[in-house]
């Protein structure tokens, strides 16, 4: 689709980066708007937005703070009239003070609840401010990566409480946006998608026993997952799907 505007959320590094790189190659893509949280671990993304100043604008905001939020969406009211993709990167599985609990000893309810705060409920703010920038009459689609490990149904292993249960609840929150956008927003497809294993800060603890062939480097993730965006249909809103357009079980 030619002139696309695109916002993509968390773009400062590891997939969210990886999708403004291929976007900023893509000629159907007009313009991206691209968020970060911090701008120390933002230089890459600053960078490109300075290369290329006509199509590239970096907006801040921590979407876990509805203020935020609401701030982003009023500036790109302003920039633009419309979104054509919009895609939350954003998603946390570790850091300095969480690692993923491997037994319920080690379960702490204030890590729960930045879990839930930055893997679920981030999303659904999303979509309650950006939908008037949605509701127009060409497809459009809203994703968020979400994880297989927050499949109910595929949880096999155990573990990482709080990692399955908030992309789980992330899943819920994106099944019932979809429902709620059949009716305000027809024209958006609303779905989940899965990367696979892939090759960032995010990943990096826990790569050892991924098999070569299963580790994806972001390029080829961000490619895989355009090509899924790319083959959704409007009959497929509400879906939770996986790097290679297979369905995934709630």
């Amino acid at each position: 689709m030619q002139n696309s505007q695109a916002l993509i959320i968390g773009a400062s590094q590891g997939i969210g980066f990886g999708f403004v790189q291929q976007l900023l190659a893509n000629p159907f893509v007009d313009k991206i708007y691209a968020t970060y949280r911090h701008p120390d671990s933002a230089s890459s993304l600053l960078s490109l937005s300075e290369n290329y100043p006509q199509k590239l604008t970096c907006l801040t905001v921590d979407i876990t703070d509805e203020n935020q939020v609401i701030a982003m969406a009023e500036t790109l009211k302003t920039l633009t009239e419309k979104l054509n993709l919009v895609i939350n990167c954003v998603g946390l599985l570790h850091d300095q003070s969480i690692q993923p609990e491997k037994s319920l000893r080690q379960i702490n309810p204030e890590h729960l609840l930045k879990y839930f705060q930055v893997n679920s409920i981030g999303s659904v703010l999303l979509a309650k401010h950006l939908l008037p920038l949605l509701n127009h009459q060409e497809r459009n689609i809203f994703a968020a990566i979400s994880a297989k490990v927050g499949s109910i149904g595929d949880n096999h292993l155990g573990g990482w409480y709080g990692y399955r249960s908030s992309k789980a609840a992330l899943n819920m929150l994106m099944r019932t946006i979809s429902l709620e956008y059949r009716r305000k927003s027809p024209q958006t497809i609303v779905v989940c998608l899965h990367p696979g294993t892939t090759d960032t800060q995010l990943s990096k603890p826990f790569q050892k026993n991924v098999p070569p062939e299963k580790l994806f480097s972001v390029e080829k993730t961000v490619t895989q997952l355009l090509n899924v965006i790319e083959r959704l249909t409007l009959q497929e809103t509400g879906q939770f799907f996986s790097w290679d357009g297979n369905p995934l079980p709630w």
